[in-house]
């Protein structure tokens, strides 16, 4: 696929080129981010996480109280996509079938045929994902990481873009299952949502509180666009200095009592791999949304808490204290040197 006429691997291009490049795309992420703005009241940084994981590729798993627009914003999100959507409502009753398709006989050929379930979409809302069992998680964990499902004994490829935004609710917890720590791995963001402030709450309600308030918004961009755009992130400049600040973030979550001990005995594991490839993904995306052609350490340190938060284990100690992830993050960003 090509990038421009004259362009076809933004890799090759100088710095120059492709913060042109660059200036180029972000004319569709802005008509995305102004359309939405039509719709949804304040939650920038919802919404900025939103469309970095448009951008990387990556799932965004967001969770908050109801009624803070999580719903809403990821459904203003597919609607400006010129793609396919689907919202699956997780419920305990919920079959792996339900979700990625089932064989269906077909009496007069004797044969089965595949009936494709609604994860063949490229925006998925797994609304209350945390409401469903252990194999319709197993069935999604396929999905998030191979970007394939398999019904029956054949595989099947999933759209290009593939992109699952999820919706938990922290308070009540009835009816619900803890969500795997692998599967919470393939998630790119952990966006905790928290509730407006007074101004944007005046707003929301002079804008919503209305039969005709505007709840959909217009697709303004194609699924190529968005294709070609990641390219284009992933030739945003990552310096050597960076990449070492990322490797030691993600070291000193699993080493934090060599910064601190009180520090390490809050951590029972530490983040994957999956984490520092992650956050050099998502700082990349940042520094494209700013118009940069290169990554700083504020673009890294802006997205460590949501893209470490569900992957730290606490100790029980820090359980037991009370001690938040958000706080052990924090910490570990201030001991860890930066470039």
């Amino acid at each position: 696929m090509e990038v421009t006429e004259s362009t076809a691997t933004p890799q090759t291009v100088s710095h120059e080129e492709l913060s042109s490049l660059i200036a180029g795309e972000l004319h569709w992420v802005r008509a995305v981010q102004q359309e939405m703005a039509e719709v949804v009241v304040g939650q920038q940084e919802l919404v900025n996480r939103l469309l970095i994981g448009l951008l990387t590729n990556g799932h965004v798993l967001l969770e908050g109280v109801p009624g803070l627009a999580k719903t809403l914003t990821v459904n203003a999100l597919a609607g400006a996509i010129q793609g396919s959507f689907q919202r699956i409502q997780f419920t305990p009753d919920l079959l792996p079938a339900d979700l990625v398709g089932t064989l269906i006989f077909n009496p007069k050929t004797t044969e089965f045929t595949p009936k494709l379930g609604p994860i063949f979409a490229n925006v998925i809302l797994a609304d209350e994902i945390n409401r469903a069992p252990a194999k319709v998680q197993s069935a999604l964990l396929e999905a998030m990481q191979e970007k394939q499902v398999t019904v029956g004994e054949t595989t099947y490829p999933l759209p290009n873009p593939f992109l699952v935004l999820a919706t938990q609710n922290p308070i009540d917890q009835e009816g619900t299952y803890t969500l795997p720590e692998a599967q919470l791995d393939r998630f790119l963001f952990k966006v905790m949502v928290d509730y407006p402030s007074a101004e944007e709450e005046r707003l929301i309600l002079d804008r919503m509180a209305s039969s005709s308030a505007k709840v959909d918004t217009s697709p303004v961009v194609e699924c190529e666009s968005v294709l070609r755009a990641r390219q284009i992130v992933d030739a945003v400049y990552l310096d050597s200095s960076i990449k070492d600040y990322i490797v030691r973030i993600i070291h000193n979550t699993r080493n934090a009592g060599e910064l601190d001990k009180r520090l390490g005995a809050m951590i029972r594991a530490g983040a994957s791999p999956r984490g520092t490839i992650n956050l050099a993904q998502a700082a990349k995306a940042v520094a494209f949304l700013e118009g940069r052609s290169y990554v700083v350490p504020e673009d890294v340190k802006s997205l460590a808490c949501d893209i470490l938060r569900h992957r730290i284990l606490l100790s029980y100690e820090a359980e037991a204290e009370q001690v938040s992830p958000e706080s052990v993050v924090g910490a570990i960003l201030s001991k860890t040197i930066v470039p």
